[in-house]
């Protein structure tokens, strides 16, 4: 068996593989709620053998939303949406996973086909918050600073999504602190401007990020594992970095965090990234090592000698794929294939099923 089709174990909960479906956002939904859409763009990745199949952003409150298309899970009826598509993904074998997200001065904009920049008021846009007022660019929403109370109100909104989260049947939560969105926003230096408890000292910027692991890992069964994604580098000098996001990922460790799903970037509109294929693994090998806790590569992974070969080296414990599956939502069996392994059809496809040696 290859590395990459290996089990891998968080807690009491075990993956057949380790291919991950990463959180992509599909900006189809009507005022946050899962469709037909969603149920056929999961459920064909986890007919298509990937171990974990995580849901894209979903929103702790309305908002909290990238776009007005996107996904929430701030009522109980966006549980009730969610729940056929968690039992369907499970029923493949596949780990439900969803992601719980808040936007903060990234929110209330175009979805990418529709526009760009703010969505104004009477288009369907809202207000947005952040940590204080700097807005993400020129043609970004300016953000109203959150309160003390609105921080703590936002904590309790993480909490309450969780519980709908798994009273939808998702078996695995991830924290989203990535890509520019709220919790990054006030890690970062170049993005949180506070001089109060939640800013200046690093300390006080993974304040509120540290609030929503401990808060949410209290809240979710101690047998589920809960993930939390992080931008490692904010590509620009004086930015958040990886020996910040290490302290950041022991802390989250110490508070029952049990993977980071290593990302980059999405904090400020003129970073300077060098993109390559796999560009991002050494930030997961970075944090893995430095922080004792597992982590996931993500990042132009797309090969599956590639993707073994990071298991094998001990770069990360899994991989998070996105543009990959979304051309193929077979990857993981095509994948399997090529490294000589063979993954359990669906009965309904056994007809068709070839074998490692491709017959």
């Amino acid at each position: 068996m290859s590395q990459l089709f290996s089990p891998f174990t968080l807690r009491e909960l075990t993956f057949k593989n380790r291919v991950f479906v990463s959180p992509m956002c599909q900006y189809s939904c009507i005022d946050g709620m899962p469709n037909e859409w969603h149920m056929v763009h999961l459920g064909s990745r986890a007919v298509g053998g990937a171990a974990m199949v995580m849901t894209e952003a979903a929103s702790v409150t309305p908002e909290g939303r990238i776009s007005p298309e996107d996904a929430g899970i701030w009522s109980d009826a966006h549980a009730d949406g969610w729940r056929p598509l968690a039992a369907f993904i499970k029923a493949q074998g596949a780990v439900p996973a969803i992601q719980l997200a808040h936007a903060g001065r990234k929110a209330s904009t175009y979805s990418p086909w529709r526009g760009q920049g703010a969505v104004a008021n009477d288009a369907g846009g809202w207000p947005v918050v952040g940590p204080g007022e700097l807005p993400f660019s020129s043609s970004y929403p300016v953000q109203k600073q959150m309160t003390i109370a609105e921080i703590g109100a936002t904590v309790e909104a993480f909490v309450a999504a969780a519980k709908r989260s798994l009273a939808a049947g998702f078996e695995v939560l991830e924290i989203h602190a990535a890509h520019g969105y709220l919790l990054h926003e006030f890690l970062s230096p170049v993005s949180n401007l506070r001089t109060d408890e939640y800013g200046g000292s690093l300390e006080n910027r993974m304040r509120f990020p540290l609030e929503v692991c401990d808060a949410v890992r209290k809240t979710w069964p101690q047998h589920l594992p809960v993930m939390l994604r992080i931008s490692a580098s904010d590509w620009k000098d004086g930015g958040w970095d990886v020996p910040q996001s290490i302290e950041l990922c022991k802390r989250a460790k110490a508070l029952g965090i049990d993977l980071i799903d290593v990302s980059s970037g999405g904090n400020v509109h003129d970073a300077k990234m060098t993109i390559r294929p796999g560009y991002q693994v050494p930030f997961a090998r970075a944090i893995r090592a430095g922080a004792g806790i597992a982590t996931g590569a993500v990042g132009l992974i797309t090969e599956a000698v590639q993707a073994e070969q990071i298991i094998a080296d001990g770069d990360a414990d899994c991989v998070f794929l996105a543009r990959a599956l979304l051309r193929d939502p077979y990857w993981p069996r095509h994948a399997a294939l090529e490294l000589g392994d063979a993954l359990e059809w669906p009965d309904q496809y056994k007809r068709a099923a070839v074998n490692a040696f491709g017959k």
